[in-house]
């Protein structure tokens, strides 16, 4: 095994905690960004939106392109270094990861289930339309009931099967790439703080860490749970950044359309 890999495997749950760490503090300086921007526009006339238009091409764009050179790197003719480090970092994780630790990681990694996911869906939801929040309620279902077909379009387009573990904590069928939990905890969490921020906009700060800090807890639990590869979650991350920029970009066009011309 590659010392790098067995390095890592060696010291994942402090690399976790690390890599939640920098999330957090890069969600904040987004956050910061963010909230000069609409204070800016505020005081120049300007409408004041979460995610400005450009922004969100540029996003999409780069997201798209970024996804591409994953699944190129994973499904290209020639085997690719990428490819490599996944199938080593699941042998070294299988070897080195206590069970008890892992037993811990399948609790935590529920946060990203479909039935969670669909329960807490479901109660937004009914709140939206009892408080008459049409919009945002209409964003929220478009948004979280595209996870499922869009993921699993995904999915059976690369047909990558799961890594192997014995652990026997979890067992998930189907496809691996890319990451279901990884897309859907993007989309629920990254959407349920755009809507949390419409509707409370005084714990923009908290809200958005608590997104940040789930997100990157549940993917990170996938790979640590071998279920997936690495690039696995890497592509679930991507995929489901895209879409979520896509339904929060018309979100915020819907709430006003003058959106699509501000500067």
């Amino acid at each position: 095994m590659n010392p790098m890999v067995e390095w890592i495997a060696a010291h994942a749950l402090l690399l976790w905690a690390l890599l939640l760490m920098l999330a957090l503090l890069g969600g904040d300086l987004a956050w910061q960004h963010n909230a000069r921007w609409q204070r800016r526009a505020v005081r120049l006339g300007h409408a004041s939106t979460v995610l400005r238009w450009q922004v969100g091409v540029l996003l999409l764009l780069a997201l798209a392109l970024f996804f591409a050179a994953i699944a190129l790197a994973i499904f290209g003719r020639q085997p690719s270094a990428l490819a490599g480090f996944d199938a080593s970092l699941a042998e070294g994780l299988r070897d080195q990861l206590p069970l008890p630790v892992l037993r811990v990681i399948a609790v935590i990694t529920d946060l990203g289930d479909k039935l969670w996911v669909t329960a807490v869906a479901s109660l937004m939801l009914l709140m939206l339309l009892l408080r008459r929040h049409w919009q945002l309620a209409l964003a929220w279902a478009v948004a979280l009931l595209g996870i499922l077909p869009v993921n699993g379009g995904l999915k059976m387009l690369f047909q990558r099967t799961r890594p192997l573990h014995d652990h026997g904590f979890i067992i998930e069928p189907g496809w691996s790439f890319p990451s279901g939990h990884a897309f859907g905890s993007v989309v629920f969490y990254g959407m349920l703080a755009y809507v949390l921020l419409r509707l409370s906009p005084r714990f923009h700060r908290t809200i958005i860490a608590a997104a940040v800090l789930l997100i990157g807890v549940v993917g990170i639990s996938r790979i640590l749970l071998q279920v997936h590869y690495f690039s696995d979650v890497l592509a679930g991350y991507t995929a489901g950044a895209a879409w979520l920029v896509l339904c929060i970009g018309a979100a915020e066009i819907l709430r006003d359309p003058t959106t699509r011309l501000s500067p």
